[in-house]
């Protein structure tokens, strides 16, 4: 086989996925969103198959996969016209990094959860006042006898209302130096002193967007996940895949709305003839299909190289392929609205409402400036700009 074919299983993985997802599609997904229901049916659908664990080590429930296995899944409910955010924070953060890093008593307590669904988990680590600065969040954790104290503020975080628990990035206090440390713990949702309102959005979405407000919830010993002086590089183990999940992400969502742009341009006809006849009308289209297609091979070559333990050169990938994705959406978007003409603008053909999803994935997770700040820097080598 080619080394630029996904492997047969890979293959069948998707297939499969997709086979499944399109049981439920784009008028699901947006009844749901408009009509303040939750896609639980789905998210339980792709438990029960063995698809939503399939990154975590088979002693716990999962499929014994890597990220590229779970990447392929989020890619394919995208593309059918589920794209699901709880996927690339349940399974590919919180579970990498749970699986990583934790004991096997919290591996044992959580992680079953995360693959059957019913232990669904939110990742909180963007704050009002820190933004893109990780380093500046304020959002602590002191010690209480054998347990610990937290007390902050969370913004923009994904599903807490659909989560059981909440991987909350916090910081300690280093006994050494008295200077603070990022360090992460599994926050119960229904704990005391765990607050959430909904953010409005404009997002057509079942999952919805979050402030979250930590007023002195007490957690147990056993809540910090990895060793409180693991510092950053346990944080940053579950931000490659994140950066890989959204690529996905955004890739699937690409795809559904070159496929709704190709169905139609094929159908309607104008001037004595279907309007993809018309270059005016094929060239947008053949060209984000070349851009789709250039994202889901970087973001395959993102997902090959972090499975394979190369965080470098995973690093590098995983931005370009957030990035590429995020454009190859945002156009894929805009030309599909574009050739369905007035109808683009109509909920009957459901496109127009992927114009404001594509375009956060130029914010979101990390926003296409932040990557180009990377690139510049470890990539180009040139003098840091922040």
């Amino acid at each position: 086989m080619s080394a630029f074919a996904e492997s047969e299983e890979r293959q069948e993985l998707r297939k499969q996925v997709a086979k499944l997802a399109s049981g439920f599609g784009r008028e699901y997904f947006t009844d749901l969103a408009r009509n303040g229901g939750k896609t639980t049916e789905l998210w339980m659908a792709i438990a029960g198959a063995g698809y939503l664990g399939i990154n975590v080590a088979e002693e716990y429930g999962g499929g014994g996969g890597g990220i590229g296995d779970v990447a392929a899944v989020c890619e394919e409910l995208a593309a059918q016209g589920c794209p699901l955010l709880l996927m690339v924070v349940s399974p590919a953060i919180c579970g990498t990094v749970i699986g990583r890093y934790g004991t096997d008593e919290q591996k044992q307590k959580w992680l079953p959860g995360i693959c059957d669904g019913t232990g669904t988990m939110a990742f909180a680590i963007t704050e009002p006042d820190a933004g893109t600065n990780t380093h500046n969040i304020t959002t602590t954790a002191r010690r209480d006898g054998d347990g610990w104290v937290l007390r902050g503020r969370k913004i923009w975080i994904s599903g807490v209302d659909e989560a059981q628990n909440v991987l909350v990035v916090a910081r300690t206090e280093d006994e050494k130096t008295g200077k603070l440390k990022p360090c992460l713990f599994v926050v119960p949702t229904d704990a005391d002193g765990f607050e959430f309102n909904a953010i409005p959005m404009e997002l057509v979405s079942p999952e919805k967007q979050f402030q979250v407000f930590i007023d002195d919830v007490r957690l147990p010993a056993d809540a910090l996940v990895g060793d409180e002086n693991g510092g950053l590089a346990q944080l940053f183990a579950g931000l490659n895949p994140e950066r890989i999940m959204a690529a996905s992400f955004n890739t699937g969502l690409a795809r559904y709305a070159l496929d709704r742009a190709v169905a139609y341009a094929k159908e309607r006809e104008v001037f004595n003839g279907p309007i993809g006849s018309h270059q005016a009308i094929a060239h947008p289209l053949a060209q984000s299909h070349i851009e789709i297609e250039m994202a889901r091979l970087m973001t395959q070559k993102a997902a090959a190289l972090y499975d394979a333990g190369d965080e470098m050169a995973a690093g590098e990938a995983a931005n370009m392929a957030k990035y590429a994705s995020a454009e190859a959406a945002c156009d894929a978007a805009d030309r599909a609205v574009q050739t369905h003409g007035g109808f683009g603008a109509s909920q009957e053909y459901g496109v127009a409402s992927l114009l404001v999803a594509a375009r956060v994935g130029r914010i979101a997770p990390v926003s296409r400036e932040m990557i180009l700040n990377f690139v510049s820097m470890h990539s180009l080598g040139l003098p840091k700009s922040y």
